[in-house]
């Protein structure tokens, strides 16, 4: 049974269910790739899974029509916007850890005490850059946090330089509690 209005259904329809479907893959691959990268083993073949039971069905449309254009452009579309869409959302769901270095040449001590009051474990090491010595603050974190620590390096030392970069594996650590204990972080006391 053929729908009344074909090209309607081949030009529009088709192309847009091609383009959502591609988002929807692409998105997920987008999640599976940066599943691989922190070791989620389980999560990522899941996701492989899905991601090319969606893609297979979607090619063999895409090539069961092969003249049509607008699919084509659909199927280009959907990976595109799949594409912004799956980093969107991998930060949104902020899952991982990171490692965030600070580097300064002004004392760290009250940019160290603001963290830990916070509930951060934060190390000090005293390091020689080029124009002399300074200052290294490294914090393990969680990524979901990431912006609160980058506002406090930003409030507490604003020409400080800092790296953040994803770890793949933490043992132990200190980390901020969902009910705060800050009465527990020990502040760190000038010269130490």
């Amino acid at each position: 049974m053929e729908l009344p209005d074909t090209q309607l259904f081949n030009y529009l329809i088709l192309p847009l269910l091609i383009a959502v479907a591609r988002i929807f893959d692409v998105s997920i691959g987008t999640i599976r790739i940066i599943s691989v990268s922190r070791g989620h083993k389980l999560v990522s073949a899941i996701l492989g899974f899905f991601e090319i039971l969606v893609w297979l069905v979607v090619i063999n449309k895409v090539m069961t029509d092969a003249t049509n254009v607008f699919a084509y452009i659909g199927y280009a579309g959907g990976f595109a916007a799949g594409s912004a869409i799956g980093i969107w959302m991998e930060e949104k769901l902020a899952v991982g850890n990171l490692i965030v270095r600070v580097i300064t040449r002004s004392d760290p001590t009250a940019l160290i005490n603001k963290l830990r009051l916070k509930g951060y474990g934060v190390t000090k090491v005293i390091g020689h850059g080029q124009h002399g010595e300074v200052d290294l603050v490294f914090a393990v974190i969680k990524r979901s946090n990431l912006e609160e620590v980058v506002g406090i390096i930003n409030r507490f030392n604003p020409k400080a330089f800092y790296s953040v970069e994803d770890v793949k594996v933490v043992r132990q650590g200190v980390f901020p509690q969902r009910q705060s204990h800050r009465a527990l972080a020990r502040p760190l006391r000038k010269g130490k």
